[in-house]
Order: structure tokens, then sequence, then C-alpha cells
């Protein structure tokens, strides 16, 4: 079955999704035991092919024993092999985390949540592990029109924000399947390592240079990179809680990694890096983008809306440290794609955990947290220290590579943004521990007022948020020793 792997962790989530769908009818209680199994193969899949790639290196997994270009060839390697263990097991503690809250959010409408939730999960992982750049728009459309369903299923404003998602995913999408038209016009191919192959022979064609910036504008615009992330502040923070856990450590960081992909393993390195004046652009565009969405994360009074600008800035991060060009930068940029998953992961399930049980996320709701739910705030001062970037969290190695690139590459202004974003993002969780921590001793003056009573999440809430928490130190530890290693045998020899 090992062999199946590449295939199994899509077709699984994917029939998994309409038997669940089928199931809400007939037998609703069997749904979520088979959507946590079904995300528990997946991963177990996700990780059997990143050791089997440790191992032996990277292999090609061929649709129906169909070659390519004819048949849809699904590539396995360092890189995919990584993000896609890290996108499974975000996937898997998300459900096991939020199932309850999606309960209460979604009542007699919960089980089709959950064949939303896996339909998004097959999307992802599909465009994860594809080597075909059409299979790759399909996919990408299965993961939005989810995603979109998801975020519409949240309450007040939530239509309207997924309309606005759907606007701007679709012009997104559009823009990526137009540069992939036009490389299928002058190369004969879809498959990626054909198109690899072809395109060092096209370096003077204008066509194949429109292909490449096009493509990566509808990239950005998926990834909402500053200034076309309009759609991701109303979409995070109008859905549901189970929604927004999912969708943001997901979206965002398999677009920068289609980005990658596209940039090292379609078009040559020569090409992206050297023939094509694109690095500096967008190294500048996602310095940016790191200095506004930070800025405007500090005029925010509302979690969820501060940690989708947090997000976006940290999109900034991967970007600006990919587009610097070299290996260090590089490594800092794909560990990132890892690391902000489990953060992002880490700090919504907090927040989400705050929403459900005080029933606001304003900065002033959190009165007195610290004293009501002491390990949610425990969850969330990881997630924070590691966002700022303290050591050991994971959030600091990635930071450490980002700028010893940018020193590397003489990106002073790139330098100067990642430490403000981090010193921005101090004052931002600082003033949330202040006042959880500190405010209700100034409530009153004979104790504590009677709506800070203890109010924690049950232990099923708990327990995987916590096992989240721990894992953004395990993954800070791990770095060094394994992590990178894997990031270094992704990264072309090309790259010094």
């Amino acid at each position: 079955m090992s062999a199946h792997f590449p295939a199994l962790i899509v077709v699984s989530p994917l029939m998994a999704a309409m038997v669940v769908a089928i199931l809400a009818w007939v037998r609703p209680g069997a749904c979520l035991p088979l959507a946590v199994v079904t995300l528990a193969g997946s991963l177990w899949a996700a990780a059997g092919m990143l050791w089997r790639v440790v191992v032996s290196g990277p292999f090609a997994y061929h649709l129906g024993n169909w070659p390519p270009p004819i048949g849809i060839a699904y590539q396995i390697d360092h890189l995919n092999a990584l993000v896609l263990t890290a996108m499974a097991a975000v996937a898997l503690v998300n459900l096991l985390a939020t199932w309850r809250h999606a309960r209460r959010d979604f009542a007699e409408r919960v089980n089709y949540f959950y064949a939303l939730y896996l339909l998004f999960c097959a999307g992802t992982y599909g465009i994860i592990v594809t080597g075909d750049a059409f299979n790759l728009f399909v996919l990408l459309e299965i993961t939005s029109i989810s995603g979109y369903a998801l975020v519409g299923m949240g309450k007040r404003d939530a239509a309207l924000a997924s309309l606005n998602y759907i606007f701007m995913g679709t012009i997104g999408a559009s823009f990526y399947l137009l540069g992939v038209g036009y490389l299928y016009l002058v190369t004969g191919t879809l498959n990626m390592a054909d198109l690899a192959m072809i395109l060092p022979r096209l370096y003077g064609n204008k066509v194949v240079t429109a292909a490449f910036i096009i493509a990566m504008t509808g990239l950005f615009m998926k990834m909402a990179l500053f200034p076309l992330h309009g759609w991701l502040p109303n979409a995070y923070s109008e859905s549901s809680s189970p929604v927004r856990s999912l969708i943001a450590p997901l979206t965002t960081k398999t677009m920068v990694y289609v980005m990658v992909r596209v940039a090292l393993y379609v078009f040559p390195v020569d090409f992206s890096f050297g023939h094509l004046a694109f690095a500096q652009p967008a190294v500048w565009l996602a310095v940016t983008s790191i200095v506004a969405a930070s800025l405007m994360a500090l005029s925010q009074t509302s979690l969820k809306r501060m940690l989708a600008y947090v997000l976006i800035a940290e999109v900034g991060y991967m970007v600006g440290g990919f587009w610097l060009g070299n290996r260090m930068g590089m490594t800092g940029a794909i560990l990132h794609i890892v690391n902000d998953a489990a953060m992002t992961l880490c700090a919504f399930l907090a927040v989400g955990s705050l929403r459900q049980q005080l029933a606001d996320d304003s900065f002033k709701a959190l009165r007195g947290a610290f004293r009501r739910m002491p390990w949610t705030m425990a969850v969330l001062v990881v997630a924070g220290l590691s966002m700022i970037g303290v050591p050991p969290t994971c959030g600091f190695f990635s930071k450490w590579y980002l700028i010893g690139g940018a020193l590397a590459a003489g990106q002073w202004a790139f330098v100067g943004a990642l430490i403000f974003s981090s010193l921005i993002n101090a004052v931002l969780f600082f003033r949330i521990f202040e006042i959880g921590f500190f405010e209700p001793f100034a409530a009153s003056d004979h104790g504590h007022p009677p709506d800070l009573a203890y109010a924690e999440a049950p232990a099923t809430v708990i327990a995987p948020m916590l096992v989240t928490a721990a894992g953004l130190v395990v993954l800070g530890l791990l770095t060094g020793r394994i992590v990178t290693r894997i990031i270094d045998a992704a990264i072309p020899a090309a790259i010094l």
C-alpha cells in the first residue's frame, strides 16, 4: 500500500468527503469518526512519503500507470514531502481541537462542514504533490470552492466576506491559469518536469516571460501579499473558529509553496533569478507588505483581525526570503512555511477557544483571562513568543535564517522590516498579556467581579492545543539537526 501513498493521500479525503455527505442523511454519528480516521491516514501517508524521500530520494507516481506527458504524475521530493507532512498534521490537529466548536457553531449542518473540510484537505494535498501545472489549477479550484463554502457558513457578515473571497480568489486563479496557458502554447506540455527541460531553450521568448509574471501575480493574490490582501482580513475574521484555524494555516502557506515550486522546479533557476529582473521588485514588495501589515495590526482591537494582519506580514517574510536568491534566505522561507503553519494554528486555536468561552475576542474581553482560562492563555503565550521570534520556539530559527540570508544578499531594507515586524509583534502580544494578567487587579477594590469566573475550555479542546504549543518548541529543537537538512536537499545546487 505504501507504493500508492501519493494517490491515496488525495483520493482518500476526496472519497471520504462524498461518503460523509451521504452519511449525514443516514448515519450522522459516523461522520466525525470517519473524518478523523481519514485525516489520520493522510498524515500517516505523508509521513511515510517523507521517510521514503529522506532514505531513498525523490520519486514519481504515475496515475493509472500513464506516464507523462500523456498522464498526470505526482512528483514527491524533499520540498513537498516536508510541506505535505506539516499540512496534514495541521488539518488533523485542528479537527481534533475544534469538533466541539463546530457542533456549537453549525448545529445540524456540522456533518456538511466535515464533508467540506475533507474536500478542502484533498485539494490542498493534491496541490502539494502534483507534478502537472494544469492539474494544480484543478486542485486549486477544489480547495478554493470548498474554502469559499466554509467561510460562508459563518455568522453575520460571513456571506459578504465569502463573496469578496470568491471575487479575489477567482481573479488570482485566472491569472495562474492564463500563465499556464501561455506556457502550453509555447511548449506543448503541462508536465512540470517536461516544462523544466524545455524552457531553458526559450529564454528570449516574450510569451514565457509574460507567463511567469502573470502566474506569479495570480499566486501573490491567492497568498494575500500586500496590496493584494483585501480578501483575507474579513474572510478570516468573519468565518467561524473551526474554519479560521483550518484555512489560515493552510491556504497562504500552500500558495507560497506553489510559488517556490514554480520558480525553482518549473522555470530554470537562472531564468527566475538571473535572466528575469523579478527578484529585486519581489523583495521590495515583501518589505512593503511586512511594514504595512504590521502597522495595520497595531490599529486592531479584535484578536482575530490582529492575527489576520500578522499573517499577511508573515507572508511577506516568506516571499522576501525566497526572492533573496541565496540558499540561506530560501532555507528560511521554506522553513517558515512549516513553522508559520504551526504558529498560525496554535494562535488561532487559542483565539477560537477564547471566543467560544468568553463570547468575545476583543482586547477588553481578555480582562482576567489568565485567571479564567490559564491553559488557553498559556498556549497563546507560546504562539505569541514564537511569532515574535523568541528561542527556542520555531519562529526564532526561521527568522534567524531569513535575517542571515538578507545580510548575505545586502538587503538591509528586508532586515529592517523583519526586525520592525518582530518589535511590533512584541508590542501586540505583550499588550494582550498585560490585559489578561494585570487588569483584573485594578477592576475592583474588593476582589474580582463576578464575570471573571473560571471558564476554561474542555479537556478535549485543551489537549490538542497543548500538543500544538509543544510542537512549536519541538520544531525549533529539530530545526538544526533534521528539518534544515531536508530543506537543504530540496534547494537546487545552483542556489549558493
